[in-house]
């Protein structure tokens, strides 16, 4: 389950801000047809953040019911609020999620004991596996080694997605990790680093819009096919460097929608890119073969 590439897959909405499940549906095809390993809703990619909680449960229940058992479903249903966590995840594994993606608490800052409590808390309370996400750009708070080693120990925590941006970092976790916790890139751009230094691959957001290419060098890292997986990633790292361009998912967003997969809307704060930014998306579409 946590191996290759796990797609953070967007939400799609209508003109009129609802979600828009008849494009959700060719997404879910669009990514189980190329080749991903598994499913990741409502995570950042997902527009968390401005989704109600019933909304994002209902994100979830549809993309397990899509998948129809083709490919795994990990649920973001992490939060802030550590009962609010707990009573999101015992949700979606009713549902019938096969893991949850679980964030490190945003804004009010944890300490590392903090950080520690949350996550053994969830992972006591409901009995399936959880991924720790450790993302300090975006909380505020960065998920130390030894912390992240104590949750190891869990049965129930299985694995992180590292989006720390520090390969110093991730090399740690690498070298003190047990044998059976896996550590996922959450930058694209670092996927096949992380992966060639002993990582399981990565939970992307590329692979909305290259889900075969993206698996594809994901498979040759893992299968130590060396110049094909650098090849690949040299050929993509200006998409992976676009995808930034702007807040994560406004650039992604945009391609699915020149690509014809969703109407181009977001919900605010969040709002359609720049018109440099749609120049310079276009650009890069083009010259990887996507428009």
């Amino acid at each position: 389950m946590f191996s290759g590439v796990l797609t953070a897959l967007v939400t799609p909405f209508k003109m009129d801000g609802s979600v828009d499940y008849a494009a959700l549906d060719k997404l879910v095809d669009f990514q189980i047809d190329n080749g991903v390993s598994a499913l990741v809703p409502m995570g950042t990619t997902g527009e968390s953040p401005t989704v109600s909680h019933e909304e994002n449960l209902s994100v979830v229940e549809y993309v397990i019911k899509r998948t129809k058992g083709r490919v795994p479903v990990i649920a973001g249903t992490g939060s802030n609020s550590t009962d609010e966590a707990i009573r999101m995840t015992k949700i979606a594994k009713g549902l019938g999620a096969s893991a949850s993606l679980q964030v490190a608490p945003y804004y009010n800052k944890p300490t590392q004991e903090g950080l520690y409590r949350h996550f053994t808390a969830v992972a006591d309370a409901v009995d399936m596996p959880l991924i720790v996400y450790n993302i300090k750009g975006r909380t505020g708070v960065n998920i130390e080694t030894p912390t992240l080693m104590r949750m190891a120990e869990h049965p129930n925590i299985a694995a992180v997605k590292e989006a720390s941006g520090e390969i110093s970092q991730m090399m740690d976790v690498l070298v003190a990790k047990p044998a059976d916790f896996a550590v996922l890139s959450g930058d694209d751009n670092l996927a096949l680093p992380l992966t060639l230094l002993g990582g399981k691959g990565v939970i992307s957001v590329a692979s909305n819009i290259i889900p075969r290419a993206m698996s594809n060098m994901i498979a040759a890292a893992l299968s130590g096919r060396l110049d094909e997986a650098r090849a690949s990633h040299f050929k993509l790292l200006p998409l992976f460097k676009s995808m930034f361009l702007e807040t994560n998912p406004i650039p992604v967003k945009y391609c699915l929608s020149r690509m014809g997969m969703l109407e181009a809307v977001w919900r605010l704060p969040l709002c359609p890119p720049a018109a440099s930014t749609g120049k310079a998306l276009d650009a890069m579409l083009k010259s990887q073969g996507l428009l």
